[in-house]
């Protein structure tokens, strides 16, 4: 996989200095290593480290305890545990079947938009493909070329499983190895195709109105990702890129409704959507930097 140009002049991709420090710093950093050893210390099961993690973090980034199906600290085996917790069960999205399409995840609206030419807007000055962010794959990428895409944070505080903005067949899951930057919005003025040189997990669904891609894209720190047909499927062993095909019917066909839970991220990362050309319309109000809830409207199918 192409790892493409360094760090760009202080001038390019309307970075700051610091934009461009951090990134310079990301770039030294062990990541892998790094993002072990927080896998490690995550699933420590000892009382009074995972419990002081768990408080620590909570008051740290200011979690809504109110919105966990469990809001007692002290019962979490581990901070894992904590991290990826479910919701109360009248917050969860449930399945509209209408025209709606709902908001995968709590989080923030980083960039949506129009994929033009086949390139998605990253940040002021930057972006990538479709195609090297679908593995470099062009018959992959070919349904998206001129489509809609929306790219969503997960800040630390945030719920991080992962819910279906619409009921669909999985397709294919591809797995592709890449590099462990963070995904914050001063990473992404920073480095060149932040999100198409990142770990990350791709589902490939079909819909009533074509096909959708999933890219659950891994982040520094990022222990895992898992899936619900799959379960964990970072990080993974080797560096090549993995293809798993699932059946319309049958033994081993996977059909997921609107709103039912489809993965969840190990620590905190960032979902991008992709549509084809005229499939999906964006909210008209829905814009940059803008809070999401989950199961939240932010746009409409296209009959």
């Amino acid at each position: 996989m192409r790892e493409g140009p360094k760090p760009a002049r202080a001038d390019a991709g309307g970075a700051s200095c610091l934009d461009l420090a951090c990134g310079w710093v990301q770039y030294l950093c062990p990541q892998h290593w790094l993002s072990r050893q927080v896998l490690r210390a995550t699933r420590v099961r000892a009382p009074w480290f995972k419990t002081r993690q768990i408080k620590w973090f909570s008051h740290q980034f200011g979690v809504d305890l109110d919105t966990a199906a469990n809001p007692d600290l002290s019962t979490y085996p581990d901070f894992n545990s904590f991290f990826t917790r479910a919701l109360r069960p009248e917050l969860l999205p449930q399945s509209a079947e209408d025209d709606r399409l709902l908001s995968p995840v709590e989080g923030t609206v980083s960039q949506l938009g129009q994929i033009e030419k086949g390139r998605i807007f990253q940040a002021k000055g930057r972006s990538y493909s479709a195609c090297e962010l679908l593995g470099d794959d062009r018959e992959r990428a070919k349904p998206f070329h001129n489509g809609r895409f929306s790219t969503i944070y997960l800040a630390p505080r945030n719920y991080h499983r992962i819910h279906m903005p619409i009921s669909s067949q999985l397709r294919e899951m591809i797995h592709i190895p890449g590099g462990l930057f963070s995904v914050n919005g001063r990473t992404a003025r920073a480095i060149p195709r932040l999100f198409a040189r990142n770990e990350r997990v791709v589902a490939i669904f079909d819909t009533p109105h074509g096909a959708m891609a999933m890219v659950l894209v891994g982040a520094l720190c990022v222990g895992g990702i898992e899936m619900v047909w799959a379960g964990s499927v970072t990080p993974p062993r080797g560096k090549a890129i993995s293809v798993s095909t699932y059946p319309a019917k049958g033994e081993g066909s996977v059909y997921l409704s609107q709103g039912a839970e489809m993965g969840r991220f190990n620590m905190g990362s960032t979902v991008i959507l992709l549509f084809p050309k005229n499939a999906i319309e964006w909210r008209q109000n829905l814009l940059a930097d803008e809070p999401l809830r989950l199961g939240e409207t932010i746009g409409r199918t296209v009959a």
